[in-house]
């Protein structure tokens, strides 16, 4: 699909208050705005309770729609089948041809599976803690942790349940491996890849990729700073210059 054809995309921007970060919001809408047009901006969650805070001040400004759902029992979140039941509707009414969930829950796992079998975009914006199910199941994962200035790393004791077993985040795929399989899958006869071919089939293989995590804003300057495994070149065409990527012998 191309980038025009991409801006033009309608996407229905669905926020789990629940399991979101309020201070984001900004960041969020941005980095949805990269892949189409933002028609629909709902936020669900229960707002009599004090959690929900942090989103109050953002709302009115951005135009986000408050949605309420009250907790019926006490350790339930009932917000995920209000979301998902509204994410449903808005699938069928034809009215957006793209979703972004936020959360972090894997609850939404189901949901973003349906969305991409209907033959629909759907991206999810959530920590590096969500599972990887959830994850793989969306066209694009964004992570949080990347939409947030990098500050200097803070020695961070490692959490524990209550158990005492230390808890991990889910363990994330190895860049060469999968720059390696994404060039596998885009090399031409000549044995170059484009670099757009080779991005593309980075997020097929991996849809929470992106080079921000890797301390780059972009594809190709994570290229250029594996010289050792790529060897890179640009050719000018009608004014535009395009990337080529080779793997090294």
């Amino acid at each position: 699909m191309s980038e025009e054809k991409n801006l033009r995309r309608k996407i229905a921007v669905l926020i789990d208050g629940d399991n979101a970060q309020g201070s984001l919001l900004p960041k969020i809408l941005v980095e949805v705005g990269k892949y189409g047009q933002v028609t629909v901006r709902r936020i669900y969650g229960d707002w009599t309770t004090s959690n929900m805070n942090s989103w109050k001040d953002n709302l009115n400004f951005h135009a986000v729609q408050p949605i309420q759902q009250f907790r019926y029992t006490i350790g339930k979140n009932a917000t995920d089948s209000a979301m998902i039941i509204d994410a449903m509707d808005l699938l069928h009414s034809g009215v957006v041809d793209g979703f972004a969930l936020v959360s972090s829950d894997s609850d939404y796992t189901r949901l973003a599976t349906r969305i991409r079998e209907s033959g629909i975009f759907v991206m999810g914006i959530g920590e590096k803690k969500t599972p990887r199910p959830f994850v793989n199941a969306c066209d694009i994962f964004i992570f949080t942790e990347n939409l947030v200035p990098k500050n200097k790393p803070k020695k961070v004791s490692p959490q524990k349940s209550i158990t005492g077993v230390k808890k991990s985040e889910p363990e994330q795929p190895d860049l060469m491996s999968l720059l390696q399989q994404a060039f596998e899958v885009s090399v031409q006869e000549d044995g170059w890849a484009t670099l757009a071919a080779m991005g593309n089939a980075l997020y097929q293989i991996d849809p929470s990729f992106d080079p921000r995590t890797y301390g780059h804003r972009q594809l190709s300057h994570l290229i250029a700073s594996n010289k050792g495994a790529f060897e890179q070149r640009g050719v000018e065409t009608n004014g535009t210059t395009l990337f080529y990527v080779k793997l090294k012998d």
